[in-house]
């Protein structure tokens, strides 16, 4: 049992490393409340994520219009 838990709780860190590394790469250093990204909790970081790359979209160009 203590392999399959060391097993889940790298799988989940991995995932909260990458997550953090992309929203490292947008240059996002804090959340929205104005916290360090290095402290968020995985489901905060893909929250940040999703805004960071809303705000990445231009959406004055004709590829991202909706209509």
């Amino acid at each position: 049992m203590g392999r399959l838990y060391d097993a889940v709780q790298t799988q989940n860190q991995m995932k909260r490393n990458f997550v953090l590394d992309r929203l490292k790469e947008l240059e996002v250093a804090h959340s929205q409340q104005g916290q360090p990204i290095e402290l968020l909790d995985y489901g905060e970081l893909k929250y940040e994520l999703i805004l960071a790359a809303y705000r990445e979209n231009d959406a004055t160009s004709d590829a991202n219009k909706w209509f």
